[in-house]
């Protein structure tokens, strides 16, 4: 593009060349001078009506301000309302995390006043050396954080409580209880001398001395395979308690039950007395795993001072630290013996077993 200047004051006229990047930055230049003249006089305009408080003015800047506050003011209720709509989800999720704690807690034993989940935990620190405040934008990715570990630990949690009441119904169906409340340990688990032939052969079971009639009960929850007279149990009452494990009950006067019935753990299902092949009255008490008799003490030794069993609870302790002894075969396992007088004296270890293969695993 070229340009002729023509003036008086001239002696010729002037042509100039002008580029297209010239003309470019020209414009450019022109523009920018514009907007630095707007942008100054747009800030001197709000300066004005703030200092002179300028009524005409600061209408004008209200009508320019509001489109502008209310897409702020539309801005922050919606944050709010997700803010609450999120503050109220983790409310729920809090009051089923507390409630799963308590039930948890409840079955591993922790005493309430030990943990309470309604108590904010202690917090502190050093005071920081900076700080600032959260963004809404850093809030909610908090909030987000926190409600998904709220979901990790309340699946973690439902998983300890489902294993808790797994081990908790297992424990239920182990012989824990003593079977009499009464009487004392006549002949304990191991090798002795037989009281009617003399030899020295098996006791499968534990013997407690009891008078007859003395109440019977369930060495732990199950179902009554068999309640029926035997030629040399007596009447016996059989209990199934799953996985391979079985109570037997022998030489009972009187059964209270009968096959089929589901026991509870503490529930009476016979009475004492001298069936079958028996010196007096008593109760023949044996566990079983798998078809093999195992030492009902290594069971029922954690009792209270005082029970029928108490005197057995030393022996028993190192028949389990101690590797246990078994025939070769399908015999019943052997544990060192215990066995006592016909009164109520201490029980004192019998003669050692022979040496065999290890017996089945107490589940």
């Amino acid at each position: 593009m070229q340009l002729i200047l023509v003036d008086r004051r001239l002696a010729r006229a002037r042509t100039m060349n002008l580029s297209r990047a010239t003309i470019a930055w020209g414009v450019l230049g022109a523009l920018t001078v514009v907007v630095v003249a707007v942008a100054a006089l747009y800030a001197f305009t709000f300066r004005l009506a703030a200092q002179r408080e300028i009524p005409a003015v600061k209408q004008l800047v209200s009508i320019v301000m509001h489109d502008r506050l209310a897409h702020e003011e539309q801005y922050l209720r919606d944050n709010v309302s997700a803010m609450a709509r999120m503050v109220g989800e983790m409310q729920a999720r809090l009051m089923r995390l507390d409630a799963l704690g308590e039930r948890v807690s409840k079955l591993a034993g922790i005493r309430p006043e030990e943990f309470d989940f309604r108590v904010v935990p202690g917090l502190g620190g050093a005071e920081p050396a900076a700080s600032r405040p959260l963004t809404v934008s850093e809030l909610v990715v908090q909030a987000h954080s926190v409600g998904k570990g709220l979901d990790e630990r309340t699946d973690y949690l439902n998983v300890v409580e489902s294993e808790l009441v797994s081990n908790a119904a297992r424990s239920a169906l182990l012989p824990r209880n003593t079977p009499v409340v009464e009487g004392f340990v006549g002949s304990g688990f191991g090798m002795r001398t037989d009281p009617f032939t003399g030899e020295y052969t098996m006791h499968s079971g534990i013997d407690f001395a009891a008078p007859v009639g003395t109440p019977i009960f369930a060495a732990a929850g199950g179902v009554v395979a068999s309640a029926e007279p035997h030629p040399a149990f007596g009447n016996l009452v059989t209990i199934d308690h799953g996985n391979g494990l079985s109570t037997l009950y022998a030489h009972t006067s009187r059964m209270v039950v009968k096959a089929g019935d589901i026991v509870r753990k503490g529930q009476q299902i016979a009475l004492v007395g001298t069936t079958g092949r028996s010196t007096g009255p008593h109760l023949h008490f044996e566990v079983h795993v798998n078809g093999a008799a195992q030492n009902p003490s290594r069971y029922l030794a954690n009792l209270k001072p005082g029970s029928p069993l108490a005197g057995l609870a030393p022996l028993a302790r190192a028949a389990v630290a101690m590797p246990a002894l078994a025939t070769v075969g399908s015999a019943p396992a052997v544990i060192p013996a215990v066995a006592t007088t016909s009164q109520a004296s201490p029980v004192t270890p019998a003669a050692p077993p022979a040496a065999a293969s290890a017996a089945p695993e107490i589940p």
